[in-house]
């Protein structure tokens, strides 16, 4: 397998429930994802956060993400 970059990347994604009082009995879930080499941090509700956050990490390794690909993730997003 041919690896474009020498240089992987790590994240560590933590991930947990949240009650609130206005909203007792229901859960939504929060979490954060930490990039490893650089210490960089955001905080996410949701999934697409996470892969968002990625992104630019990936491309630096040179990564391609096609049209097709942006586009199906986009209408995922709608739905």
């Amino acid at each position: 397998m041919y690896l474009l970059t020498s240089d992987p990347q790590s994240f560590i994604i933590k991930i947990w429930l949240e009650e609130t009082a206005a909203e007792a009995g229901r859960v939504t879930w929060r979490g954060h994802i930490t990039h490893v080499p650089s210490g960089q941090r955001s905080y996410v509700q949701d999934l697409d956060d996470i892969v968002t956050f990625m992104i630019p990490y990936l491309e630096e390794m040179g990564v391609k993400f096609d049209l097709r690909w942006r586009a199906k993730r986009w209408l995922l997003w709608r739905l």
